[in-house]
C-alpha cells in the first residue's frame, strides 16, 4: 500500500473509532456523574475518606422493604447494635464472597454474645433490580435465608440517602457496579460506630466493636450488678487466634482467685507475726 492510499485508510479508522466512543462514558456515583479522575480517586482515596467521615453520624429513619414485601422503618432496629452490609444481587463474585464471610464472622460473634445480641441488615443498593424477590433469592444462594437477618430493598432516593449516611460509595461500571466493600457497625442509638473493609477480614475487626458496644458501655437504667457482670464478661471474653473464635476465659478468674489467696495469705501471715511479736509465748 502506497503512502497516498494509507492516509485515507487512517482517516476512516479514526472516524470509526470516534463513532464507537459513547457520548457520555462517565460512571454514575450515587445518582451523580463523575469524571475519570473521580473514579481514580474513588478507587484509591476518596472512598475510604468518605467512609471514615461517616463515623459518628446518625442514620435517618428510612422506610425499607423486607424480603417478604413488608415495610420496615430503620428506627425499629434501634435498641441494640446493628451490622449493615450493602450488596447488589446480580453481583456474581465479590458480594457473594463478602456475604458468606460475613455470615461466618457473625456466627462467631453470636457464639460469644448470644443470637439476639445484635441485628444484621443486608441491603440491595441496586434499587431498580434488588427487589424483595431478588434479595430472597440472593440470600438463599448464600445460605443466609434462615439466619434471622433483615434482607432489605429500598427506593433509589432511600438508597442514595442511606448510602450517604453510611459513607458507602458506588458507581455503575461495565461489569455492574464498582463499590467500596464495607460492613458498618451501628450502635443502639443508630450512630455509625465502626467501618470494616474487605471481602474477607479478620474476625476481631467486626467482633471487637460489637464487644465494645454490648459489654463495654453502661446501658440506660442498668443496675450496678448487671453492669458488673457485663464488665466481667467484657474482660473475660477473649479471642483465640488458633481457633479463630471468641470464648469466655475462665483462667482469668482462676488467676484472680490465686492472686487474692496469695494476698490474703500474706496479710494473715503479717497479722500473725505482728501479734506474736507483741505477745511472745511465755517460756
Amino acid at each position: 500500500m502506497t503512502d497516498s492510499s494509507r492516509f485515507p485508510a487512517m482517516l476512516l479508522c479514526l472516524a470509526y473509532m470516534a463513532l464507537c466512543l459513547p457520548a457520555n462514558a462517565e460512571p454514575v456515583v450515587s445518582g451523580e456523574l463523575r469524571s475519570a479522575d473521580s473514579v481514580q480517586a474513588f478507587q484509591y482515596k476518596s472512598a475510604l475518606e468518605r467512609s471514615q467521615a461517616a463515623i459518628g453520624g446518625v442514620l435517618g429513619n428510612h422506610s425499607l422493604t423486607d424480603h417478604q414485601g413488608r415495610a420496615i422503618a430503620l428506627d425499629s432496629l434501634r435498641g441494640k447494635p446493628l451490622i449493615v452490609s450493602l450488596i447488589y444481587t446480580s453481583c456474581y463474585q465479590i458480594c457473594p464472597m463478602t456475604t458468606r464471610h460475613l455470615a461466618t464472622v457473625v456466627d462467631k460473634a453470636q457464639d460469644a454474645f448470644g443470637d439476639d445480641a445484635f441485628n444484621v441488615v443486608v441491603l440491595g443498593f441496586d434499587a431498580y433490580n434488588d427487589s424483595p424477590q431478588a434479595m430472597q433469592s440472593f440470600a438463599r444462594k448464600q445460605g443466609i435465608d434462615d439466619r434471622g437477618w433483615y434482607l432489605l430493598s429500598a427506593s433509589p432516593d432511600t438508597v442514595n440517602a442511606l448510602s450517604e449516611e453510611l459513607g458507602f460509595e458506588y458507581f455503575a461500571s461495565p461489569n455492574g457496579f464498582d463499590h467500596i466493600t464495607q460492613a458498618s457497625v451501628i450502635d443502639a442509638e443508630g450512630r455509625v460506630y465502626r467501618q470494616v473493609y474487605g471481602e474477607v477480614f479478620d474476625t476481631p475487626l467486626l467482633v471487637e466493636p460489637l464487644k465494645d458496644l454490648l459489654l463495654g458501655r453502661p446501658k440506660p437504667d442498668q443496675t450496678l450488678l448487671s453492669e458488673l457482670v457485663d464488665k466481667v464478661r467484657f474482660f473475660c471474653t477473649t479471642y483465640d487466634p488458633a481457633r479463630d473464635a471468641y470464648h469466655f476465659d475462665y483462667s482469668l478468674f482462676i488467676g484472680i482467685a490465686i492472686g487474692a489467696l496469695i494476698i490474703l495469705s500474706g496479710v494473715a501471715f503479717i497479722i500473725i507475726e505482728t501479734r506474736h511479736r507483741r505477745h511472745p509465748a511465755s517460756t
